[in-house]
Parts: C-alpha cells; sequence; structure tokens
C-alpha cells in the first residue's frame, strides 16, 4: 500500500486539540469511518498472561461496535490489542516509533503483522517522515498521539518503572478518560492500574463499562453471549461450583488447579458476565 501524507483536514479532530501537535502526518492504510470512537491500548512489553486474556476479552467485547483499536504496535499489550481488535473484525490504528517504510519499521519483529493490518482494513500513522528510523526519544512522542487520538484511553499492565505511567498521565492532561483493569494485590504490574484507580481512574471489568466511557450505548442483548460449552477446564469446574454461592477461599480449597490459575478463571467468568460478586461471595449471574 501507499504511505501519503495527510492533509490537514483529513486528521483526527481529536488531534487537533491537543498541545505540541503534529507538523505533518503520514498514513498507510486506512482511517476508520467519522464517527468511530478511538480506544487507545497501553501496557507492558513484558505482558502477563493474566493481562492477555483480559486484553483479549475486553476488546473482543467491543465487536460489531463503531470503535477503533490504536495502540504503539510493540510487543507485549501492544500487538495483542491490535490482534484482538482484528480477529473480531474492529478497525485498528497502529502508531509506531518510527516512519512507516518498510526498511525503517519499528518493531522489526512486527513488520510481517503490519502487513496484515493493512490487509484486514487497519491503517499506520505516524508524524515521521516514511523513511524516519525509530529514535528513543520518538516513543514518549509518539505516546502524544496515541493519547491526543483518544477518546479513552485503557491501561492493562504497567510496572512501577514502565513508560505506561507517563502516557496514562497525558489522559489526564488532555482531558481523556483514564480506564484500568484491576489485578492481584502484591503483582508488580499492578502498579500503574492500582494507582490510578486510587487516583480516580475507571475500573474496567467487562467491555459494557469501556463502552459507557466512549458514551456508546449498547446492544440489546437476550442471554449471555458464551455458554458453558464454551469455557476452558478451570473456568468450567468454578462455574459448575457456583450452583450455589461460595466466596473466593472455597473456591480456592475446591479446586484442583493452582491459585493463580483459578483467580485468572475468576477474572474472566466475571468479564464475560458469567459470574458475579455481591457480598463477599461469588454468584452465577
Amino acid at each position: 500500500m501507499t504511505i501519503r501524507e495527510l492533509a490537514s483536514e483529513e486528521w483526527p479532530s481529536q488531534l487537533r486539540e491537543i498541545p505540541q501537535q503534529p507538523k505533518k502526518l503520514w498514513l498507510e492504510g486506512t482511517l476508520p469511518p467519522a464517527g468511530t470512537r478511538f480506544l487507545t491500548v497501553v501496557g507492558s512489553r513484558a505482558m502477563t498472561r493474566y493481562g492477555e486474556e483480559a486484553c483479549q476479552r475486553l476488546v473482543s467485547g467491543l465487536a460489531g461496535y463503531p470503535v477503533s483499536i490504536v495502540s504503539g504496535l510493540a510487543l507485549g499489550v501492544d500487538t495483542c490489542a491490535h490482534k484482538a481488535a482484528l480477529a473480531v473484525g474492529l478497525h485498528t490504528l497502529a502508531v509506531p516509533g518510527s516512519g512507516l517504510g518498510e526498511s525503517v519499521l519499528y518493531p522489526r519483529s512486527n513488520r510481517a503483522f503490519a502487513k496484515e493490518i493493512l490487509e484486514k482494513g487497519g491503517g499506520l500513522l505516524s508524524e515521521y517522515p516514511p523513511d524516519t528510523a525509530s529514535r528513543i526519544h520518538f516513543f514518549p512522542e509518539r505516546n502524544r498521539l496515541m493519547v491526543g487520538l483518544a477518546d479513552a484511553v485503557l491501561v492493562i499492565e504497567a510496572g512501577e518503572k514502565s513508560g505506561t505511567l507517563i502516557t496514562a498521565r497525558l489522559a489526564a492532561d488532555y482531558n481523556r478518560e483514564l480506564l484500568c483493569i484491576p489485578h492481584r494485590i502484591g503483582d508488580s504490574h499492578a502498579f500503574g492500574p492500582h494507582l490510578f484507580i486510587r487516583l480516580g481512574a475507571t475500573l474496567v471489568t467487562e467491555p459494557l463499562h469501556i463502552l459507557e466511557a466512549l458514551k456508546i450505548a449498547p446492544r440489546e442483548t437476550s442471554s449471555h453471549s458464551v455458554s458453558p460449552a464454551d469455557l476452558e477446564e478451570t473456568e468450567l469446574s468454578i462455574w459448575q461450583a457456583l450452583d450455589e454461592p461460595k466466596t473466593r477461599d472455597e473456591i480456592l480449597r475446591a479446586g484442583s488447579a493452582g491459585a493463580g490459575d483459578i483467580l485468572t478463571a475468576l477474572v474472566s467468568l466475571e468479564i464475560r458476565g458469567l459470574i458475579r460478586e455481591e457480598f463477599g461471595a461469588w454468584h452465577r449471574a
């Protein structure tokens, strides 16, 4: 596909609102249709299994809605978010920390994946001329574009020294809604999400929470879109055990899997809307 410089009137309108606007923008592929909401997804390159599953569940739950998933094409959370979007037919926009030319596109390991994004109707966007190689200071610069594009910013994981913390703070500076998923107490990847939740970020455990932040009305649904037949072994054993309410400790004692796998399965079931926690006990929803 051809890389082209965007005329100023083609820019997403949100980018005209931010300080330090880009001087130019180059696009390969497509931008989403007018009226589409942008959800920027950020987090650690060293993504955990929990983070991967949460990212996939939340993004896939937006299927069929006018949402474009924005991320930075990096390994870890960025790649997970782009792939989850493509898997359910959502538009996705990658903003790499380099120009868009094939010889310089960063990271090198994701160049084939970048082609897949383009082939499936997504786009690559950069403020750097096409043949500009990646440099360290480009990454915070491109992060301001990712936040500037966003109607909301979703933080999946971020350790104490993660660059994601800077990106999340930009959401407040740019008056974008900041969304964070909860983690287990003591998890090093929880530092960023839990910090920002304490400071007032929106806690997200299901796609509906994202739709609310994006001001998109949810469709009418009859019942759960996921049936017990679709569950993995640990998820199914928990769902079956909840024929009557049980506390988390009771579920852990009764389970045959490890505590980490059981807690991950609990979160997965909650995100899918199959179970809920009330007054310290878990119930089938």
